[in-house]
């Protein structure tokens, strides 16, 4: 079901004067998990709690950019496939599918793009810490974001790899 030796892909942004986005990069595992529909859910819920991620949900990615200042977020897909913009308006452009798990930084902008009709994934958070939402058009809350951004530290545990993966990549 898992490969221990799955080595993510890393994207690094930069402040772009609007999104803050982070000294971290965004992680994706690419196809690291099989099962779909209700049975991935279950399995990804499983998974980020053992890893110390919860306070979890089923949904989609919202159609707007925005991030979290407080907390930093893990989404497994595990149905239908995105492609989302990462980092802001001038980040890149990413396709997650079922299997995936995409982590992001606090202050990492995200925004959905476009998704097949049946794309689900499962977010959670770090200690399952209650998130905050900032939206790209709030640039009053962007001194209160810089300043919780710097607060949020390094998670314990990768949700998928637990004592590997970005308990490493972001030291």
């Amino acid at each position: 079901m898992l490969n221990q030796e799955t080595v993510p892909e890393k994207y690094l942004f930069k402040d772009n004067g609007i999104i803050p986005n982070s000294k971290y990069p965004v992680l994706i595992y690419r196809n690291v998990f099989t099962d779909r529909g209700i049975k991935g859910a279950e399995w990804l819920e499983q998974k980020f709690k053992q890893n110390n991620w919860y306070n979890s949900w089923r949904w989609g990615i919202y159609p707007f950019h925005h991030y979290h200042s407080n907390t930093h977020e893990t989404l497994g897909v595990f149905q239908g496939f995105a492609e989302v913009l990462i980092g802001g308006f001038k980040g890149k452009k990413v396709k997650i599918s079922a299997g995936d798990i995409i982590i992001i930084p606090a202050g990492v902008g995200h925004k959905c793009l476009r998704h097949s009709e049946d794309f689900t994934v499962v977010g959670a958070y770090a200690e399952g810490k209650e998130p905050d939402l900032v939206k790209e058009s709030e640039t009053v809350k962007r001194d209160a974001a810089l300043k919780n951004i710097t607060e949020v530290p390094i998670p314990s545990q990768d949700p998928l790899m637990g004592n590997k993966g970005l308990v490493h990549i972001w030291k």
